[in-house]
């Protein structure tokens, strides 16, 4: 099992890899921005090719690694390859009117959902994780992480919906 880089002048950078069936594997990452991801396998004479863009890679490298990243709406879900039954989720959230007024250490959010509260985007301004004497204004953009147990908690407990 070997790889090796290669420069391509004027085109960009070609990464090698010999899987230990004997497949051969090439990444060419061109100066244009786009991937190329090329695949031989053994006692095959022409290579498959994928054309990939900068997301589309990024989102393949996140599944060759096993962090996977699963977007829907306004969340995301993150696992990582180490610690298989860990799933983190990342949610925003609109603050309704009943957290108006509110003060973020008085809700005691994470001692009563499980979830923390990481970020607030106020009218563009962001804090990052506020202090427990931040008051939550209505229209805020809340940033919570915690697993979807406690997500589903916060929304019921905090948020009441």
């Amino acid at each position: 099992m070997g790889e090796r880089s290669v420069e391509l002048p004027g085109l960009g950078t070609k990464f090698e890899l010999e899987t230990e069936k004997g497949d051969k594997i090439a990444v060419i990452f061109l100066n244009s921005g786009r991937n190329q991801l090329y695949l031989l396998e053994k006692g095959r004479d022409s290579p498959q090719v994928a054309d990939l863009s900068p997301a589309e890679a990024r989102r393949l490298g996140s599944v060759l690694t096993g962090a996977v990243i699963e977007a829907e709406k306004e969340a995301v879900e993150i696992g990582f390859s180490a610690l298989q039954d860990m799933r983190i989720r990342v949610h925003t959230y609109i603050a309704r009117r009943n957290l108006a007024g509110k003060c973020l250490g008085d809700l005691q959010i994470r001692t009563r959902t499980g979830a923390t509260l990481v970020a607030v985007s106020r009218k563009g301004n962001n804090v990052i994780n506020p202090p427990p004497t931040f008051t939550f204004q209505e229209g805020d953009i809340l940033v919570i992480i915690g697993e979807s147990d406690h997500l589903h908690i916060f929304e019921k407990e905090i948020l009441g919906i």
